[in-house]
């Protein structure tokens, strides 16, 4: 179909030829208002003819609206048309962007700071493309500008094909300005398209209009105002003092309006209209999101639910009921996967939902803001979750949700299985086969996506848990374990693994609270809660008991030994760690003895005994070069562990040897805090050997590190590089 919406009236002739209908109540001898369309029909001096048909020469034709009195920065898309403008004389600019953002408004904006350039005029049509009614007839629009451009009513002819070829003679060589707002397609736009090489058409569309590219257009997106712009169109619109008297209150409201011109236009309306309604009143009545369309609806005729449904109304039953699931989604921005396991397209079928993603990205109801990365703007997303209630029974709802939550656990079990392979786990039966989770090449793929989906998954534990899927939520706080290691983010790890334990205990897993119950002791040690760390530990002990769970209680048991050796407690932890040790050679997992051996050699360093810990750790060492590839992440960690060792025997050129290995593994890793640690041994051993301006150095560095991470390490790395008389500050 080549002008009209689909299911929709034709729109005369379109771009094909086709004869057009002339709508019922017009005729070509009207002038002034057709159709709903202002037009300026001009004062006849004498008749000039073009192709037979006689052209008056009016005046010439201003039919630009106003500009905004509260138009606000825009200062990148006003500069990237003036940058289109020099280049060429005759543009095609479209912007494009979701309804109530602005395009209009930054159209006429720039139009008039530019009529200087356009000696014969400026055209303006208002297409209705989104109004919730017929787009406009292109004839209605032609027949309009041909009597503005002097064309006698009833010389225009009667078919949009000869009124195009009559338009195009008219305008060659015209200096000329035209603004086509609210187009719904490009064959709506092309035939009002003037012919000369010195016009400039200026479009506005919630569509990208792509099909306008082989016209030579050039796309311009316009998306929300930024804060600071957002909160000075609330000044411009309520004044001056009464902002500044309230500003934080004022950045909120700007914030939950999403910097959408027109839902600050609303707030603003109410505000100017209730002089005594103060800021912060009115940011706790909009904090509610269920009803926040509601109260930023219906002032002065303006309402952005109206202004969200003219454009969900163009949607297919496919792309509608994509945008209402993907409201749903537990976090703020999603990937391609996700959406592929939404719509129920595999890979195989990724193409199809990648057509529908398309038609939601050029309806301006979805966002993409990376490469296969996408979000909704906050209030689309409010507007899309008011439909899916609607138009959604309850079951459909709880079964998209589940499949997101589902998709995460799934990817994020992949990534697991690449990063940690050694670890044990209980299975899940998915409720939702999970079509479109990635595959994960290597451990630096896999990391990147944990990375990537961080947000996420905090995000879909909470949802798992708060829907009582106690089973789901406790996996989802399981499988963040090797964003947990690499990444550390101690507070996220508090809140993930307190969620594991709530999850496991409403579950009823004896077993699996008693693994969140040993990590969350270790996580509340690294924030200083060491109280806390000791009870959580004993009581992880306890439950492995009850299971019977032989390794599970010596895993715990080391736990409590590391908590030992942290709170100064050295001897006790070394008697734990020697005791944990001769249970791990009775079992048959030679990596868990690996890690005794670590623990164990590391500690005896700490306490002056390097010669003591140098076995070990080389022990240590033997059994993970045998695992490197399985857990190369302890093998980077045995490293720094001998390093420190030969440090303490004076063995410079070794401990440097290990330190520097060791930097270059763990950045290989993303490891950063481990890479700062051994950074910091590099400035250890520089100071020993009296060179201060490397140890300075490198203690800057790992202070960098551990600063960005929050870590406990980092008072002692700066009271070090203060006894240089170095602070980080320096330079």
């Amino acid at each position: 179909m080549c002008g009209g919406r689909v299911g929709a009236r034709r729109l005369g002739t379109d771009s094909c030829g086709t004869e057009r209908t002339v709508p019922s109540g017009t005729s070509n001898e009207q002038s002034g208002n057709v159709s709903g369309l202002s037009v300026q029909a001009g004062v006849i001096h004498g008749g000039v003819h073009f192709g037979g048909a006689p052209v008056d020469r009016p005046r010439i034709p201003r039919q630009l609206p106003a500009p905004s009195p509260n138009f606000t920065n825009r200062t990148s898309e006003l500069s990237a048309l003036d940058g289109y403008l020099a280049e060429r004389g005759n543009l095609v600019a479209v912007l494009f962007g979701p309804g109530g953002v602005g395009k209009s408004a930054l159209a006429r904006q720039w139009a008039h700071g530019r009529l200087d350039r356009f000696v014969d005029g400026q055209l303006y049509a208002d297409l209705r493309g989104f109004s919730g009614t017929e787009p406009l007839d292109p004839g209605v629009v032609l027949s309009a500008f041909l009597r503005a451009l002097g064309v006698a009513p009833d010389r225009i002819p009667l078919h949009l094909a000869e009124q195009a070829t009559l338009y195009r003679t008219v305008t060659a060589n015209s200096s000329l300005l035209v603004v086509l707002d609210d187009a719904y397609s490009a064959a709506q736009v092309r035939t009002l398209l003037p012919a000369s090489t010195s016009a400039v058409v200026v479009v506005t569309s919630r569509r990208r209009l792509t099909g306008l590219l082989p016209d030579g257009a050039r796309l311009v997106e316009v998306g929300p105002l930024p804060a600071p712009e957002a909160v000075e169109l609330l000044r411009r619109s309520v004044g001056e003092e009464r902002i500044l008297n309230e500003f934080a209150p004022a950045e909120e409201l700007a914030g939950i309006c999403g910097g959408l011109p027109i839902a600050l236009v609303v707030a603003a309306a109410r505000l100017a209209s209730r002089p005594k309604l103060t800021v912060r009143r009115m940011v706790a009545e909009l904090a509610d999101e269920a009803q926040r369309l509601t109260r930023l609806s219906v002032v002065d005729g303006l309402s952005i639910r109206t202004t969200f449904q003219f454009s969900y109304q163009t949607l297919t039953p496919e792309a509608s009921a994509l945008y209402r699931k993907l409201a749903l989604h537990p976090g703020a921005e999603f990937g391609m996967d996700l959406i592929a396991a939404v719509a129920g397209a595999g890979r195989a079928d990724g193409v199809q939902a990648g057509a529908v993603v398309g038609e939601l990205l050029d309806a301006n109801l979805l966002e993409e803001v990376a490469e296969d990365r996408f979000r909704y703007h906050d209030l689309l997303r409010l507007y899309a979750r008011e439909m899916s209630e609607q138009d959604d029974p309850p079951d459909r709802r709880q079964a998209a949700v589940r499949t997101m939550l589902e998709f995460y656990l799934a990817a994020a079990r992949r990534a697991d299985l690449v990063v940690t392979p050694y670890r044990r786990r209980l299975p899940y039966v998915y409720q939702h086969a999970a079509d479109g989770p990635p595959e994960f090449s290597d451990r630096a793929a896999a990391l990147g996506w944990l990375d990537r989906e961080r947000s996420n998954l905090l995000e879909a534990g909470r949802v798992a848990f708060d829907l009582g899927l106690h089973e789901l939520a406790w996996q989802l706080s399981d499988v963040a374990w090797p964003l947990l290691l690499y990444f550390k983010g101690y507070q996220d790890r508090v809140e993930i693994d307190e969620r594991g334990v709530r999850a496991a205990r409403a579950w009823g897993n004896v077993w699996a609270e008693a693994v969140m119950l040993k990590r969350l002791g270790r996580a509340y040690s690294r924030v200083g809660a060491h109280e806390a760390a000791e009870r959580h530990g004993r009581a992880a002990v306890d439950r492995y008991r009850q299971v019977g769970d032989i390794q599970g209680v010596i895993d715990a048991e080391e736990g409590l030994a590391t908590l030992y050796a942290d709170t100064g407690r050295e001897e006790q932890a070394a008697e734990a760690y020697t005791r944990v040790l001769a249970g791990r050679r009775t079992l048959p997992n030679v990596r868990s003895v690996g890690l005794s051996c670590l623990n164990l050699g590391m500690l005896r360093t700490r306490t002056g005994r390097p010669a003591e810990a140098l076995p070990l750790l080389v022990e240590a060492g033997q059994i993970f070069a045998e695992l490197s590839e399985v857990d190369p992440y302890n093998a980077a960690r045995v490293l720094i562990g001998l390093a420190d060792a030969y440090l303490g025997t004076d063995d410079l050129g070794a401990a440097e040897a290990s330190a520097v290995e060791a930097v270059r593994r763990m950045a290989e890793l993303g490891a950063d805090s481990e890479r700062a640690e051994a950074v910091f041994l590099l400035g250890r051993i520089a100071r020993r050997r009296g060179d201060d301006e490397a140890a300075r150095r490198h203690y800057r560095e790992a202070a960098a590190v551990f600063a960005a991470l929050a870590a406990p390490r980092l008072p002692d790395v700066l009271r070090r590089l203060d006894e240089l008389g170095g602070g980080a500050d320096q330079q």
